[in-house]
C-alpha cells in the first residue's frame, strides 16, 4: 500500500512537469472537477514533491492521485525518469 493511501486526503493532487501535454490535462481537470478540489503540483519546479509523487504510484505525468489514493496516469507527457533527469 502506497503511504499516501494510508492518509484520507481532502482533494485529488494533481502532478505535473510542466509541458504542453501537461498544461492541457491540468486545464481539463481543473473544468472537470472544480480548482478547490484539486491539489497541482508542478514537479518540474517543485523537484522536493518527486519522491512523493513516485510513492503514490505515479510513473508518469501527467497523472492524477484521488483522494482515496487511486493514481490515474492521464495521457503520457513525460516518465519520472525523464522529469528526474531534467535540470
Amino acid at each position: 500500500m502506497h503511504e499516501l493511501k494510508c492518509k484520507t486526503m481532502s482533494k485529488s493532487i494533481f502532478y505535473h512537469a510542466g509541458c504542453p501535454v501537461c498544461l492541457s490535462a491540468e486545464h481539463d481537470i481543473i473544468n472537470l472537477v472544480g480548482a478547490e478540489n484539486v491539489e497541482v503540483v508542478n514537479i518540474g519546479e517543485n523537484r522536493n514533491r518527486i519522491q512523493e509523487a513516485e510513492k503514490a504510484g505515479v510513473t508518469s505525468v501527467p497523472a492524477l492521485v484521488t483522494p482515496n489514493g487511486n493514481t490515474l496516469h492521464i495521457n503520457f507527457g513525460a516518465s519520472m525518469a525523464d522529469v528526474k533527469g531534467s535540470n
